[in-house]
């Protein structure tokens, strides 16, 4: 399944959408607890750093497929604030992406 998800551009988003979402949850709810409760901030800066280059990653992504599929600028938009906004990247990847998707299909 994950090498399938590797050969488009939409599956190589969805890997990036989800492992960025993922990053700002712990960041969220596990070290920055850790950082100003129990004053443990070296987790914060290893996932913080592997947040950052997964954001740049997710924003880049979102321009190339703006590109790419001829998004609209709203669209863009709610992919952009996806990252921004708790689970939004999961948001992202399962109402945005879908008729993407279904082109692809009918498009092989």
């Amino acid at each position: 399944m994950m090498l399938e998800l590797l050969k488009t551009q939409i599956g190589r988003f969805r890997i990036i959408a989800f492992t960025e979402g993922v990053s700002f949850l712990l960041i969220l709810f596990v070290t920055m607890p850790l950082k100003y409760v129990w004053d443990m901030p070296e987790p914060n800066k290893i996932i913080g750093m592997a947040h950052g280059l997964l954001f740049i990653l997710y924003v880049m992504s979102v321009f190339q497929l703006k590109v790419n599929y001829i998004w609209q600028k709203r669209k863009m938009m709610l992919a952009l604030l996806g990252s921004i906004i708790p689970f939004g990247t999961f948001y992202v990847t399962a109402k945005l992406l879908p008729e993407e998707e279904l082109a692809n299909q009918n498009y092989q």
